[in-house]
């Protein structure tokens, strides 16, 4: 049961926070959403759109790119091409790709048919696919075009997708893509869609356990659009017209998806993609496209540090606004930041899969520049804090769990009415599982978090993924995973494993027999042995304590 906190007083209190019910409201004036039941994100994005002649979508590495007089065009054609295909509206599709100038036009094409997206990290082992394709249910699959023979055994149909090629030029290589990218045609009678209907299957780790499949909505996406993208961008004078982004944050992911799939198309913006990260290429890229706008996650923030100490002239003077996402920064990394790029502006944010990116934004003036905070609530979005231990309502000054509600929140999760009740509670608020620190200005700061999850380079990694591949083993009787911070990558596993008696399993047989298991990203990077696993009474695992018991071990 919550209960206000008696430390509030209501005469110190800020307007913005109501000592009555414990809840905070954003501090920007409310957006009004579409009010249309039968609205679908696609149309949403292009119902407004004159963009023509500008350029929507640029190929970092050969220059080819797609302009918004296209971009609509060829939706509808991979749309209608789908349907001849016999995929109608509720099919589930999986999207096994790595960021390309493709990628927006295939999501959005399902969408337009009214279609659903599951969206899978490429690097992710066969058995992993098998059982996405088994949990969504999904009916068709577009992978790598060197990949397809590795996914035809699946058991449904594997379209291949070229890397970031010339479409106009046909190729047998690439003909089913082509195909379907040039159909010429649109899905006739288009199917009613409204804004309560699923439009994509993220997967999440959530506050525990294995990945679950995240139910988002049209209405989801519409209100990511209106409250995060559109709305960060009109916080400035510059026309988001003139804005050049740099695509390295995958789209397969929440926060990828959001801006370089859906959100920025609606804005007019350019889209420089790197199909992946490369240091070395990065400031070439963003010298030579213009980039204005940088979104990252902390450990490309700290390459994109490094690399800026060694350039000279007018290189990556071009750059506006880097904002980072995924985990928390504080001190050093952004200080360091801030001294090599002075003229940059530098925000971070914060969102969840589950709330469909929405949540907080940071935003520097003369007044105030609090780079260490995420920054204020977006429009439309309250929230609260809440003790973990006493479950106390906590007012501006106090740390305790994060709790949100409003319109990015997800549905559901997919076949899981126990793991929803758990994270959105009756009255609609959305547990996050993260310890933030409010301040009286409004401003909020990620402080902990209660969520069993691991950040490898923006990566999330469920503890409970790996510790079912660990069990899975005839050696080992139990095995719990925590995350070691490190210096590089952000966070790394590490396995602490109980072996049966008399067992020679050894540290390296036991990262091959994960790493033949998982995408190479999710991989055991150390092994401890230990005697037993630290549990509550109710057999939850203590991973505090495993942390605690680390130092001594390594």
């Amino acid at each position: 049961m919550e209960k206000l906190t008696a430390t509030a007083s209501k005469t110190t209190l800020p307007e913005w926070y109501s000592p009555e019910t414990g809840i905070y409201s954003s501090k920007h004036p409310p957006i009004p959403l579409p009010a249309d039941p039968f609205l679908d994100v696609v149309s949403f994005i292009f119902s407004h759109h004159n963009h023509n002649g500008l350029t929507a979508l640029i190929d970092s590495s050969s220059g080819f790119s797609i302009s918004y007089s296209k971009i609509l065009p060829l939706v509808k054609s991979v749309a209608s091409g789908l349907s001849n295909m016999g995929i109608k509206q509720g099919d589930v599709v999986l999207l096994l790709l790595p960021n390309s100038i493709h990628f927006p036009i295939v999501f959005l094409g399902v969408l337009y048919l009214g279609g659903i997206v599951s969206t899978m990290n490429p690097l992710s082992s066969e058995l992993e696919v098998k059982q996405r394709i088994v949990d969504c249910n999904a009916c068709i699959a577009f992978v790598e075009l060197e990949k397809v023979g590795k996914f035809q055994p699946l058991g449904i149909p594997v379209i291949g997708v070229p890397e970031n090629v010339n479409l106009d030029e046909k190729s047998n290589d690439f003909e089913a893509f082509y195909m379907l990218v040039y159909s010429k045609g649109d899905v006739g009678v288009k199917p009613v869609i409204r804004q309560q209907d699923t439009a994509a299957i993220m997967y999440s780790s959530g506050t525990t356990a294995a990945s679950k499949g995240v139910v988002l909505t049209h209405r989801n996406f519409i209100s990511m659009v209106e409250l995060f993208v559109k709305f960060e961008a009109s916080q400035y004078e510059y026309s988001s017209t003139d804005n050049v982004y740099l695509a390295v944050l995958p789209m397969f992911h929440i926060y990828g998806l959001s801006l370089f799939v859906v959100g920025l198309l609606s804005l007019g913006s350019s889209i420089v993609v790197m199909r992946k990260f490369d240091v070395s290429e990065m400031v070439k890229v963003i010298d030579r496209y213009g980039v204005t706008h940088f979104p990252v996650v902390p450990p490309i923030l700290t390459a994109l540090t490094r690399t800026a100490k060694g350039v000279c002239g007018n290189s990556l003077k071009c750059l506006k606004l880097v904002s980072c996402g995924a985990a928390p920064l504080f001190g050093k990394t952004i200080q360091d930041f801030v001294e090599v790029l002075p003229h940059v502006d530098f925000i971070q944010g914060y969102g969840l899969t589950e709330s469909t990116a929405v949540g907080t934004r940071g935003l520097n003036t003369e007044k105030f520049q609090k780079y260490s905070s995420i920054g204020l609530l977006a429009p439309n979005m309250e929230a609260k804090v809440v003790d973990w231990i006493t479950g106390a309502l906590l007012p501006p000054g106090g740390s305790g769990e994060l709790r949100i509600r409003g319109p990015g929140v997800m549905k559901e999760y997919l076949n899981d009415g126990e793991a929803t009740a758990l994270t959105i509670d009756k009255d609609g608020w959305l547990h996050t599982g993260d310890i933030v620190y409010a301040d009286h200005d409004g401003y909020l700061y990620v402080v902990d978090r209660l969520k069993e999850i691991i950040k490898y380079k923006g990566f999330q990694i469920a503890p409970a993924d790996l510790e079912a591949v660990l069990i899975s083993h005839c050696e080992i009787l139990d095995a719990a995973v925590i995350s070691v911070v490190d210096k590089e990558c952000g966070e790394i596993p590490v396995a602490f494993v109980v072996k049966r008696q008399g067992s020679v399993l050894t540290q390296e047989a036991i990262i091959n027999y994960v790493a033949e298991q998982v995408a190479p990203y999710k991989k055991v990077r150390k092994v401890i042995f230990t005697q037993s696993i630290p549990k509550s009474a109710a057999g939850k695992i203590l991973r505090r304590e495993l942390k605690c018991s680390l130092t001594s071990k390594l």
